[in-house]
């Protein structure tokens, strides 16, 4: 065999043998370095897992304590809190409360007004309607027939109805002239203020009695006729 071949094969059986020697020294080496990695009182398994060591947990009750006080700070908090939230509801109720009571006070009171109001309008309706009592005499009759006049726009005071009554009939509803001119023509003078019945019937006002003795009637009516003829019975002093 030539020498250069020798020498190529020789050299690629070394290139082998180096490679077995280095993967052995790895092994070695790998093997030393796990041997070092454990302490000398520990125990050891020949596992393909790596050795495990129980490591040795310190504990402390400070941090529980101050767990505690956190929990019993938040609890006191929370109570606050809490009584707060019914305080306010308590208020926001008695508030209502109060409210409700003033509304109803209100309307209590509106009610009460309007009840008056509605009383004082029927009291109004019934003295409306209920026509004002006057005596049956000289007075009651005079003050009637002002409140007719009144309302009809006929002048005349209490005073010139009275004096004008007493000197033509002496208060007397049922007089009656039977010599005056007025009697010689057929037509005499009748009544508390000796009214023709001709003028009785001309100026006799609607709403009192077509009866020329009622004494009302005869007021208005003769009042009327002086308002006409001498502005008011106030300025009549004789026959008329």
């Amino acid at each position: 065999m030539p020498k250069h071949i020798l020498t190529r094969g020789h050299g690629r059986a070394l290139t082998r043998h180096h490679k077995i020697a280095a993967a052995g020294v790895a092994a070695l080496g790998a093997a030393a370095i796990g041997f070092s990695a454990v302490p000398s009182n520990a125990s050891t398994t020949t596992t393909a897992e790596a050795p495990v060591q129980t490591a040795r947990v310190a504990y402390s009750t400070q941090q529980i304590q101050g767990v505690k006080a956190d929990v019993n700070s938040q609890l006191a908090g929370t109570s606050v809190k809490v009584e707060q939230i019914a305080a306010k509801k308590q208020a926001a109720a008695e508030a209502a409360a109060k409210k409700k009571a003033a509304a109803a006070a209100k309307a209590a009171k509106a009610r009460e007004a309007a009840e008056s109001a509605s009383r004082s309008s029927e009291r109004a309706a019934v003295k409306k309607a209920a026509p004002k009592k006057y005596g049956d005499n000289l007075d009651g009759w005079i003050r009637e027939a002002m409140s007719i006049m009144k309302k009809n726009g006929i002048p005349g005071s209490y005073e010139g109805i009275h004096r004008n009554i007493i000197r033509e009939s002496s208060g007397n509803p049922k007089a009656i002239n039977l010599w005056d001119i007025n009697a010689q023509k057929g037509i005499p003078s009748k009544g508390l203020l000796q009214v023709i019945p001709p003028t009785f019937d001309a100026y006799h006002v609607k709403g009192t009695p077509k009866n020329i003795y009622d004494p009302v009637a005869n007021i208005v009516a003769a009042c009327n006729y002086a308002a006409d003829k001498y502005g008011t019975m106030d300025n009549v002093d004789s026959a008329y």
